[in-house]
């Protein structure tokens, strides 16, 4: 499979799996309709259990209100009583949900305040604090009532998008620093039972059957009268079941109508305790069960946009995937504790389908084209004859081999385009490229591609050349004649053109089609090719146009040519040769001649050089080489060797 088309598919499935987890987790109305799912799951198909054997709640209820000549506070001297008459039937151990935070009558308060001291069975009493609502008064009195070893936080997570309680609270630091745990989490503690410390999700109990509650539970003002055995080590939970307070939206709400599905915290207390008494565990929807499942539901929907089949059957069978994974979501919780999520992955299906039938569309579409696409790719007449007369060119597989390559740049055109229309523009490019072209061509180079008004040309391919680099060079030197023209044109017609700049260089370099079947690019990709582009770039520092590497001069010795240094290009450690190709006419001036003189004793080393230098810069003050190695021997240069820090 070609790296084009498996980097593709990879990018089909991250960006079908991971953006409706994203786009769920983002959106509110998204999130709540997964969070209702989920929630009716957990109503109709948590798995019924025998009623807890362990657990029992005294009720705090409207008829146990009633014996009482206010309803709140809950009377305190009736509470003293209860957890007394718990105490001696045998209870194992106490949660008290009622905040004891306001005084009521004095000796009621001393009574249960005893009570509370003086249990000699595990107790812990809700607690609240500034956070929670209490007043300073009221956050003073609850510390001062309730001892810090019998406190625990009263508070119930809810959902911030829905109110929804799922979550058991772990706890929190006190106001004094120490960690205090919720009220759940400390009777835990007491028992040993290894409490939570993080959130964790509620692992609800299910019903026996429709008409028993999975707790047994009974009025608090009947417990005295109750049989002992009823409440002999059992864990007891008291608190309030009243129809207008402390109640609270369960998951339950989704299925079941009024109280059913809003129960009291003390029930939702019930539920948690049950779950560390048991040690069982919640399923919960985190982000990596959503990534693999979005993931696994992106590569379904793929395969099936690969089928081939009509569009009718494929849009079909998409729907099928969604209702499969609407009814797999069921048994995976009923069965295997697994809380799927459902809105992300039937997203994930048809964005994996809808982007997989998009690819393959351009891929026909591009296929039709594909002959008619290849040859117009390719502007070397060169190149289209080899492939005329051997189709297997169009191979994608690359091939190594040694070429020689020209980069052209227009130095400042970008800043210049700026001040043109659009048609002068493309006027002045269109003439420019076209004069550039015609000189490769000439030589029997081929043009690879126009980076803007960049030039990048491959002298050894498709067709092999013994001479690539003679004809490389030469071509350089047409070029930098054509370009200078082309210049000095536009220049005296009244249109800004920057000064062309080439880069030469010879190498091996993997050459042929880089791409898919349906789309691809002919061109060369290597170091060598890099080291050609960067030499192009490098003509700013030497004051040069043409810059040609030592690897191409060698293989031309005829070439007349000076040296421009030995250069360590930024990111390498060796140096390379540089030279600057001339003409017959340059080469044999008196000044190129000097020139050489001067280089040479800069490279051996000899103080003479900066003497020989400063001649050449009064003979010719605008040439680039000598004005960069006069200032480098001013700044303390003893050699030819050039370290670039840029480039």
């Amino acid at each position: 499979m070609p790296v084009r088309r498996l980097l593709t598919i990879l990018s089909i499935l991250l960006l079908a799996g991971l953006l409706p987890v994203l786009l769920v987790r983002a959106a509110p109305f998204l999130q709540g309709i997964e969070n209702w799912v989920a929630d009716y799951r957990v109503a109709t198909l948590t798995p019924a259990r025998p009623q807890q054997p362990d657990i029992v709640i005294a009720a705090i209820t409207e008829d146990t209100l009633a014996r009482f000549p206010y309803r709140s506070p809950v009377d305190r001297a009736f509470l003293a009583d209860l957890l007394r008459v718990l105490e001696a039937k045998g209870a194992k151990a106490i949660l008290l949900d009622v905040l004891l935070d306001q005084p009521t009558e004095p000796e009621k308060d001393q009574a249960l305040a005893a009570s509370i001291r003086d249990l000699r069975i595990p107790l812990v009493v809700s607690h609240g604090g500034a956070a929670e609502g209490l007043t300073e008064a009221q956050v003073a009195y609850i510390n001062a009532f309730v001892p810090a070893e019998r406190r625990g936080w009263a508070n119930l997570v809810k959902d911030n998008l829905d109110g929804t309680v799922r979550w058991i609270f772990p706890g929190k630091p006190a106001p004094d620093g120490h960690w205090q745990a919720g009220v759940v989490p400390a009777l835990a503690a007491h028992l040993g039972l290894g409490p939570p410390t993080v959130l964790t999700a509620i692992a609800w109990r299910g019903r026996p059957d429709a008409a028993t509650a999975p707790f047994r539970q009974f009025p608090a003002h009947a417990v005295p009268v109750l049989p002992t055995a009823w409440f002999k080590d059992k864990l007891v939970l008291v608190g309030a079941d009243l129809s207008d307070r402390d109640r609270h939206v369960t998951p339950f709400r989704t299925a079941f109508a009024g109280n059913a599905g809003i129960l009291p915290g003390i029930t939702i207390h019930a539920h948690a305790l049950s779950q560390l008494l048991e040690g069982r565990t919640a399923p919960e929807q985190g982000v990596l069960l959503a990534v693999i499942a979005g993931l696994i539901a992106a590569c379904l929907g793929l395969v099936l946009g690969m089928v081939e089949i009509s569009l009718w059957l494929r849009a079909v069978l998409g729907l099928g995937l969604v209702a499969g994974i609407w009814l797999l979501a069921g048994p995976a919780y009923a069965h295997a504790n697994l809380l799927l999520p459902q809105i992300g992955p039937s997203l994930s299906v048809m964005l994996g389908l809808w982007l997989t039938d998009i690819w393959r569309g351009r891929q026909e579409r591009d296929q039709k084209r594909f002959v008619q696409a290849a040859f117009s790719k390719y502007l070397s007449p060169a190149l289209l004859d080899d492939i005329l007369k051997d189709p297997s060119k169009l191979s994608i597989d690359p091939k190594r081999r040694d070429m020689s390559y020209v980069f052209t740049d227009v130095a400042g055109f970008t800043t210049i385009s700026e001040g043109m229309d659009a048609t002068t523009l493309a006027d002045v490019m269109n003439r420019y490229l076209d004069g550039m072209v015609k000189v490769v061509f000439a030589h029997g180079g081929t043009v690879d591609k126009f980076i803007g008004d960049a030039v990048f040309a491959l002298f050894g391919a498709p067709r092999d050349m013994a001479d690539h680099a003679a004809r490389a060079a030469a071509c350089a030197l047409d070029l930098d004649r054509f370009a200078q023209g082309f210049l000095a044109a536009e220049t005296e017609a009244g249109r800004p053109f920057g000064v062309t700049r080439i880069g030469v260089h010879s190498g091996p370099a993997s050459v042929g089609n880089f791409g898919s079947d349906a789309r691809f690019e002919y061109t060369a990709l290597g170091d060598a090719v890099n080291t050609a582009a960067r030499l192009e770039g490098l003509n700013k520092y030497f004051g040069t146009r043409v810059a040609m590497s030592g690897a191409t001069a060698d293989r031309c010795p005829d070439l007349p040519r000076r040296s421009i240094g030995r250069i360590v290009l930024k990111g390498k450690t060796e140096p390379i040769a540089v030279y600057q190709p001339l003409t017959e006419e340059e080469a044999r001036g008196a000044f190129m001649r000097a020139y050489q003189q001067a280089y040479a004793a800069m490279a051996a080393g000899d103080a003479a050089a900066v003497e020989l230098f400063d001649e050449l810069a009064v003979l010719r003050p605008d040439d680039g080489p000598v004005a960069m190695h006069r200032d480098r021997l001013a700044r303390g240069g003893d050699s030819d060797l050039v370290v670039m820090s840029d480039k």
